[in-house]
């Protein structure tokens, strides 16, 4: 790529050296700062459908590079009763807590909350341009992060952070070019991400399949007498699944009792099961002591048993390495013989969507144990289980190679597209004409 003739000293030791005709001026020279707040919450004339009203959760939500509504939005009298002034449209709303750093530029005139600042661009300047100059420096930002419970952007540290500015003309070129460019990068990003949701697809109608109807298309079928569950090979059973499994229910010990957390016994929750993203599970967040077991009222269960999360959401799963209990959110899943325990999570996995439509409640939907109990499992002889679940180890794993080699694509790619938009912004390069 090209490089611009002269260069020079931009002063800043993170930013380094900047094309020669370029300036560099403080935050403050460049955007009018607005403020963000909240109007009250118990005074419901405040609220309604005239003022949009961002929020770092808005920011956060929104994919794209503009933002045209709000989750919540005020009224005028609300605007009026909460100390903030409307910025216009074409204004950046940036997200300076919880976390730093979200970013759009707005579609309409807007308000922000306490969360957020609302930059109103001065003239002369390209909004663009200022969108991709702090989305490039992100990293920045974050580091001007000051506080104990979470970290927060000062206004004060914000107003002088200093920009690189090419002059208007320029800004506009280099937006338009990172907008094409972008397009071209993003079209690739969306392509790889169509084919993980096809290979994530095709893993589940693998298994689905195997556990279902098993590996010898010649076997003769009978129906299951389940409707969602269709024919099975004619010599497989269907057993409830308290035939196949003890279920162990979950529970916290008293958070505040000190000595019943500690290293001594695994303790799962949904969240350990949902951020684990292998078939068997080791180690959990939190460990509860010997006296928290004793006094929590829940039953140990062996090593190669299933935890199961019944709630937040219902459907994560994971084969336990080592004897564990679980939380209030979880089943634990005791295999009993003779039954192959890889067989099952194969077949728990498969049907997330059968576990779900059985969820109960207003609050948040959530398995009831007795309907789990009589939950339809089609069960072939043990030896077949084996060698169904063998089969899916090799097939699952072929899979998810190919799911990894396209997620470092992405990667790269979203690498390259931050390091394009940082080397436009700061000269690095060079993409207009003078």
């Amino acid at each position: 790529m090209n490089r611009y003739e002269r260069y020079k000293d931009s002063g800043i030791p993170w930013l380094g050296k900047v094309p020669e005709h370029w300036e560099i001026k403080h935050i403050n020279q460049i955007f009018k700062i607005h403020n963000g707040a909240t109007p009250k919450t118990s005074e419901p004339d405040y609220w309604g459908d005239e003022i949009a009203w961002f929020t770092p959760k808005d920011l956060g939500d929104n994919k794209n590079k503009e933002i045209a509504a709000s989750l919540k939005m005020i009224t005028k009298e609300g605007y009026e009763n909460c100390g903030v002034s409307l910025a216009p449209a074409k204004s950046i709303a940036l997200s300076k807590r919880a976390p730093i750093g979200h970013l759009a530029i707005t579609l309409l005139p807007a308000v922000v909350n306490q969360g957020c600042f609302l930059l109103e661009v001065l003239s002369p300047n390209d909004v663009n341009y200022l969108y991709y100059w702090l989305y490039a420096n992100k990293s920045t930002l974050n580091s001007f992060g000051q506080g104990s419970t979470f970290m927060e952007l000062p206004r004060e540290k914000f107003a002088m952070l200093k920009i690189s500015i090419p002059p208007e003309k320029e800004q506009t070129a280099i937006a338009h070019y990172l907008d094409t460019k972008l397009g071209e990068i993003n079209a690739l990003i969306d392509k790889q991400q169509t084919l993980l949701e096809k290979l994530a697809e095709q893993r589940t109608a693998v298994i689905t399949h195997a556990v279902t109807k098993g590996l010898n298309p010649a076997a003769p079928m009978k129906n299951s007498g389940v409707e969602w569950l269709g024919d099975v090979p004619a010599h497989w059973d269907i057993k409830h699944s308290n035939q196949i499994f003890k279920i162990h229910n979950g529970a916290t010990p008293k958070t505040s009792e000190p000595d019943y957390w500690g290293d001594e016994i695994v303790w799962f929750t949904p969240k350990d099961l949902g951020d684990n993203q292998n078939k068997e599970i080791s180690t959990s967040l939190k460990m509860i002591t010997k006296e928290g077991y004793e006094n929590c009222g829940v039953s140990l269960a062996p090593a190669k048993s299933i935890a199961l999360s019944k709630r937040a959401p219902i459907g994560h799963l994971a084969i336990t390495l080592l004897p564990a209990v679980v939380n209030q959110g979880c089943f634990l899943l005791e295999v009993l013989a003779p039954n192959d325990v890889n067989y099952l999570y194969y077949w728990l996995y498969a049907n997330k969507t059968t576990l779900n439509s059985f969820g109960q409640g207003s609050t948040f939907m959530e398995l009831p144990r007795e309907k789990f109990a009589m939950l339809k499992i089609s069960i072939p002889p043990k030896n077949e289980q084996t060698s169904i679940a063998d089969y899916l180890d090799q097939e699952t794993a072929k899979i998810d190679r190919l799911c990894e080699t396209v997620n470092q694509t992405i990667g790269r790619l979203k690498e390259y597209r931050t390091a394009l938009i940082t080397q436009a912004v700061t000269g690095k390069i060079k993409v207009a004409n003078e």
